[in-house]
């Protein structure tokens, strides 16, 4: 079966679409009030996200500060968000900032790294009581996404944003295939599908572009901003934009292919430089994952779940991008035959 291919992209897109969206995130603690603490008792109110504080069995939550680790004294469950608990908070500890930790059941061990000020000026010499914390920690959950503070919900755009720019890429790919094609063989019908490759690959270029706009807003604030990585997508849309322009200005058929073609070859070597390139020098600042000296998301354990609706997203599009890019191809040959 020859379209066994189509049938495949299909299939994965319809999975990961259908997972990206309605697999819940994993269980976390999100906010802790008040964020500063003084040595001595105090009561703290805890938030989570999708938790589930009020199920049955044993729910212990600790402060954890370098090797030490100090019992809540009174945990009570408000809601499935909201704990509320009672802690004596020790002096001399070795770091300002303590770790808070939570255990049930349900959900497992809950880190909240960082989230309260306590004020450590010693060596750490306080007596630390650790018998609330479980030898098993194992979540109770078995297919969720990994909870990540900033992302959050938006952690879901990654099986599609991502993949729109692999699309893209693999046809601006094919298409300076196809260029080379033509330097060689003076073809037109490899100058015509080289011109179809980009007019697709670009039409995944925008949706790049959209997709990574609605992220940067839920996670930066603003739909756009002055990061080269962003900055570098731009100007490669464009720089193919102007390759499209290009060969609207050059009326000879085959000195158009000619020059589209070596013009589409360094085209490709410039988005590779604006994609992958410049945007990894540490001296350059960048807001996105793997860029600019920040961590990248295969750096964060993204959790194979995530992985396996990921992957097949990333084929799923591509198969996708290659099938439109078929059938654009046949109807220009269908197209060319009805005008002889």
């Amino acid at each position: 079966m020859k379209h066994w291919w189509k049938f495949l992209g299909i299939g994965l897109l319809l999975f990961a679409s259908i997972a990206a969206l309605r697999v819940p995130l994993a269980p976390a603690l999100v906010h802790v009030s008040p964020d500063r603490i003084a040595p001595g008792p105090v009561e703290l109110l805890i938030t989570g996200y999708n938790t589930h504080f009020t199920e049955p069995g044993a729910l212990e939550v600790w402060l954890e500060n370098g090797q030490g680790k100090w019992c809540a004294s009174n945990v009570t469950a408000l809601d499935d968000t909201h704990l509320r608990i009672d802690l004596d908070a020790p002096g001399g500890l070795t770091e300002n900032l303590s770790t808070l930790a939570t255990f049930s059941g349900k959900d497992g061990l809950l880190r909240l790294p960082e989230a309260l000020w306590t004020e450590g000026t010693g060596n750490g010499d306080v007596a630390a009581e650790a018998s609330c914390v479980p030898g098993n920690t194992r979540s109770g959950h078995l297919f969720v996404f990994p909870n990540r503070s900033i992302l959050y919900e938006s952690i879901r755009n990654l099986c599609f944003h991502v993949p729109m720019w692999f699309t893209m890429i693999v046809l601006m790919a094919v298409s300076m295939y196809k260029s080379i094609r033509v330097l060689g063989t003076n073809s037109l019908a490899q100058d015509r599908a080289a011109e179809l490759a980009v007019k697709v690959g670009l039409v995944f270029c925008f949706l790049g572009l959209i997709t990574g706009a609605v992220w940067a807003r839920a996670t930066w604030g603003a739909f756009w901003t002055n990061d080269v990585k962003l900055n570098g997508a731009a100007v490669t849309g464009l720089i193919y934009l102007a390759y499209l322009v290009l060969r609207g200005s050059v009326q000879d058929a085959h000195k158009r292919a000619r020059l589209a073609a070596i013009y589409n070859i360094f085209a490709f070597v410039l988005l590779v430089l604006f994609l992958f390139v410049v945007p990894r020098l540490n001296a350059v600042d960048s807001l996105h994952p793997g860029n600019g000296g920040n961590s990248g998301f295969s750096d964060l354990d993204l959790d194979s779940r995530l992985r396996m609706v990921f992957y097949p997203a990333v084929l799923g599009w591509i198969l996708l991008g290659t099938w439109m890019y078929d059938l654009r191809v046949r109807a220009a040959r269908v197209a060319e035959t009805l005008d002889r």
